[in-house]
């Protein structure tokens, strides 16, 4: 297998699978049929053993993994598409949830964040950006871990309280730059950050799963929540990309991809997120190429995706688009220039009215130059269409091999514990060097009354010698005359 066919018009339209690393756009109205497309893309990628990243913001990609059933609209569909004979097939997945409720938790840890990325997150000045990379390093240098939020917020009162010395090895590390981090951290612990960061921390290889049948496992995050938090959503896909991007080797052209990544929602990407995240997500689309590693936007207006980036997206599935405003015609107007066309064809017609399930089509070719565009009927998924009961929800996560790996968080000893741990010694020490000082200071005290009792005493036993030698000299000088005179008596009376 080397090409998905994945619709008809004048020709078979097909995808060759050695060119999907020149990476693609599917956009349309709502209800122009861009879920089928992008689950008919998926599921081809699956059959041919390549592993696929969706993120699901409408809740309505899960039943991929449950084979779909004939019904009239279907057998219309394949009836015009001359298919007489259709397989039903369900596709392995493997959900995720950064929140942890309708899939398996999806975590990375802050230092795997890395302060650069973080910063252009935070929306950081370069003053504060330098500072965050001061917190990294001092937390390096002390051993220190950076797991999660409390880790990092831990660090930062570390950094605070230990400024002066911190400044005279790293350079200056203003108060107001810590107090700026510390409130621009708020935002990502709102918005699920604190769920987010922590471990057990996502293994990107665990992505490129196939299953015992050699099926592409389909890894779809579910953004229904998510995707209220456009920073933390934005944030997510790009981590995600740039760690394949970082850990992939350098592969060139292959006969198929390792990978295929989805951006749903792709207008998020670039509306609602800083213009430094907007430049990495574009840096990283243009090199990830060569890692073997395609990557498609799924968009209502293919305008949202910025020129940098739509210029490099060779494969094109474009969805009726509606002008009912001067805005929609221009957009319409670019688009189709954007197609390579022939004399037989107004694009631009045509794309504003093609049927719900019809797109205009344009894929690169061997040569890697884009095909004429054809308009061509979407093929149906093999898949279900049917939503998901609450069971089948469960069991599908429940059953995945992955979910014993990452269902509990694991808050092992870091940053947090240890400045814990620290501030908790230091204060025992200073307590223990008070209660020291405090008895040293006593027993000074007693020592000192001590020797002013032994004072008292001394003056006290002089007086009494003083007293005892005056008596004594008193008696001794009486005992004399009277001697004297006894003796001088008798004399006197020879």
């Amino acid at each position: 297998m080397d090409k998905i066919l994945i619709g008809k018009g004048n020709t078979e339209n097909c995808i060759l699978l050695n060119k999907i690393n020149r990476h693609g756009l599917i956009s349309g109205a709502t209800g122009t049929g861009k879920t089928v497309t992008l689950k008919v893309l998926t599921e081809g990628l699956s059959d041919a053993g390549i592993p696929t990243i969706l993120a699901d913001v409408k809740g309505d990609l899960a039943n991929i993994s449950k084979p779909g059933e004939m019904n009239d609209k279907l057998k219309s569909r394949l009836d015009e598409l001359n298919i007489p004979d259709f397989e039903f097939k369900n596709y392995p997945v493997n959900m995720w949830d950064v929140y942890g409720e309708k899939g398996i938790p999806l975590r990375v840890t802050v230092s795997e964040m890395g302060p650069l990325m973080l910063a252009n997150i935070l929306e950081l000045n370069d003053t504060q950006t330098g500072v965050l990379n001061i917190i990294f390093k001092v937390a390096d240098s002390e051993g220190l871990l950076l797991i999660d939020l409390k880790d990092l917020k831990q660090m930062i009162n570390f950094v605070g309280e230990n400024r002066d010395e911190i400044s005279k090895t790293y350079g200056n590390v203003a108060s107001q730059s810590l107090s700026a981090i510390s409130r621009k951290l708020l935002f990502i612990e709102d918005a699920g950050g604190d769920l987010f960061f922590g471990e057990p921390a996502i293994d990107i290889s665990d992505f490129l799963r196939t299953d015992i049948n050699g099926k592409g496992v389909v890894n779809i995050l579910n953004a229904t929540k998510l995707i209220s938090n456009p920073l933390l959503y934005s944030m997510l896909l790009l981590y995600l990309l740039s760690e394949i991007y970082e850990n992939f080797p350098e592969v060139g052209d292959l006969d198929k991809p390792k990978l295929v990544f989805f951006f749903d929602e792709a207008h998020l990407l670039f509306n609602n997120t800083p213009k430094v995240l907007q430049d990495k997500i574009i840096q990283v689309v243009r090199l990830v190429r060569s890692k073997g590693v395609g990557v498609f936007f799924i968009t209502q207006n293919p305008l949202d995706v910025p020129e940098s980036i739509s210029s490099q997206l060779s494969n094109r599935i474009v969805h009726q688009l509606r002008a009912y405003s001067p805005k929609e015609l221009k957009a319409i107007n670019a688009v189709a220039d954007t197609f390579r066309q022939d004399e037989s064809m107004d694009i631009k017609e045509e794309i504003i009215n093609l049927r719900t399930g019809e797109a205009m089509v344009s894929f690169a070719d061997e040569s890697g130059a884009p095909t004429v565009a054809d308009k061509a009927l979407i093929l149906p998924p093999h898949s279900s269409f049917a939503t998901l009961t609450d069971d089948e929800y469960r069991n599908l996560v429940n059953s995945s091999p992955l979910y014993s790996k990452y269902k509990d968080a694991v808050d092992r000893e870091s940053a947090y514990e240890v400045l814990l741990a620290r501030i908790e010694r230091e204060k025992l020490e200073a307590e223990r060097e008070e209660l020291e000082a405090q008895k040293q200071k006593e027993l000074e005290a007693q020592r000192k009354e001590l020797e002013k009792a032994n004072r008292a005493r001394r003056n006290q036993k002089s007086y009494i010698d003083k007293g005892v030698d005056s008596m004594l000299g008193t008696i001794t000088r009486t005992i004399g005359r009277e001697i004297a005179r006894g003796i001088l008596g008798s004399i006197k009376k020879k």
